[in-house]
């Protein structure tokens, strides 16, 4: 009788706990739309400031290791808006700054580059680039702007913050010049995911080949392994009419170019993504003269560390069976390189609820893992780490021009929407860090 008694007890309070934990999640979630709701609006309050913003950085584009003005205008923003500390100078021209919110809890980072590229601007746009030669042909224009667009949302909601987000600039994403250090590289190496450390970095990229309103989202790996590599292979210089007293690295080199070609078709597994591409090649210096050096510069990409790692290998074999055949030699260098962006799949999976409730759905696509590369992947190889893409391609605007290209533009819908979205994704992450259900 007792038994069945205590039975009776335990089972009562196991629906009472049950029921008690059920309505706390779905309280959470309900705060959660009605706390989305009110980013909503404050990011839509912000749009003609977000536009303003954007045509500025785009209007003043500053190449790698160069952004001063760009640095010195986040500075000035980031200040303006009352984040507790803001320290400008790290990895040359990188701004990183704390917004502390008003409850304990976790830090969580957030990543934007700063950059712009060599190309010419070619459109006929009110905020054409002024600095010539130069424009935001990569979108970083629009990273920054959403990005201080969650530091505005964000520092007017301190009460609902559940612990800290570290903001990180970053200058120099598209690659140091020669002789110089830079980029994500150099950013970690002065302490940017120290004092406090994050547990986790999100970071975002427009993609023109996603519409406007469009996230899309990989779980592992996002984009590819990116190696610079030089080639310099070296002969004997004779007189054009006696090749046989001489060795022509410019038949060296042109086998060379092929016998590395068949590493991607003959001895990867076809199933593995790679790349191996030769983008420049100097020799000789006379028409009448066998050259005796030829330099050869390239990339490799791949999206798989393995790979990466056998295709390293693999060049190296090949070349010197080639040059071996020729009486030549060789030296190969890699520089420059970038691991695999890869994303961490339970923090995709902790945060694809969230872009789901603020975009629907059917606005979360899967593109394919692309073949680009990132140096956002050295911060991941630090702590877990989630780069996904803003759509920003409108085709009834005839926005559709790639990336890199001197006629890609954005449709600026995007800036309110990459601002939602990230608000939300950073809020709740730190929610989940803190223990809420």
């Amino acid at each position: 009788m007792k038994l069945r008694w205590l039975m009776a007890v335990l089972l009562v309070a196991g629906l009472a706990a049950g029921s008690f934990w059920r309505n706390r999640v779905a309280d959470a979630a309900t705060g959660n739309v009605e706390r989305g709701e009110d980013i909503a609006r404050a990011a839509e309050s912000l749009r003609a400031r977000l536009v303003e913003t954007r045509r500025d950085f785009h209007m003043h584009p500053e190449l790698s290791n160069r952004e001063e003005r760009t640095a010195r205008v986040v500075a000035e923003r980031l200040r303006a808006l009352g984040l507790d500390e803001v320290k400008t100078g790290v990895g040359k021209h990188g701004v990183v700054a704390l917004l502390k919110g008003k409850q304990p809890g976790g830090v969580v980072a957030v990543r934007a580059d700063m950059d712009a590229l060599p190309i010419q601007e070619t459109l006929n746009v009110p905020y054409k680039s002024r600095n010539d030669g130069v424009k935001h042909a990569c979108g970083h224009d629009v990273h920054m702007t959403v990005q201080l667009g969650v530091a505005e949302v964000l520092s007017k909601m301190r009460d609902q913050i559940r612990g800290t987000v570290k903001f990180i600039f970053q200058p120099a994403e598209e690659g140091v010049p020669p002789g110089e250090e830079g980029g994500a590289k150099l950013m970690i190496a002065e302490g940017c995911l120290e004092n406090p450390r994050p547990s986790a970095i999100f970071g975002l990229h427009v993609m023109p080949n996603i519409e406007v309103g469009q996230i899309g989202v990989n779980s592992g790996p996002a984009m590819a392994s990116s190696d610079r590599f030089a080639i310099t292979l070296r002969g004997k210089k004779v007189h054009g009419a006696y090749p046989h007293d001489g060795i022509d690295t410019v038949v060296v080199a042109a086998e060379c170019i092929s016998a590395l070609q068949s590493i991607r078709s003959r001895r990867i597994n076809t199933q593995e993504p790679l790349v191996i591409t030769i983008g420049s090649i100097h020799g000789g210096n006379r028409f009448n003269i066998i050259a005796d050096e030829v330099r050869l510069e390239g990339t490799m990409r791949t999206l798989n560390e393995d790979v990466r790692a056998q295709a390293m290998a693999m060049m190296k074999q090949t070349l010197a069976g080639v040059t071996s055949a020729y009486g030549a030699t060789y030296e190969l260098e890699f520089g420059g390189n970038n691991p695999v962006t890869y994303n961490d799949p339970a923090l995709v999976a902790a945060t694809l609820p969230t872009m789901k409730r603020v975009l629907g759905d059917a606005n979360i696509i899967t593109p394919r893992p692309q073949m680009g590369a990132e140096d956002y992947s050295l911060y991941q190889k630090v702590i877990p780490g989630f780069f996904y893409f803003l759509g920003v391609g409108n085709q009834s605007k005839g926005i559709t021009a790639m990336i890199h290209t001197p006629e890609f533009d954005a449709d600026e819908n995007s800036l309110v929407i990459g601002v939602k979205v990230m608000t939300n994704v950073l809020l709740d992450y730190l929610d989940g860090k803190s223990g809420k259900p």
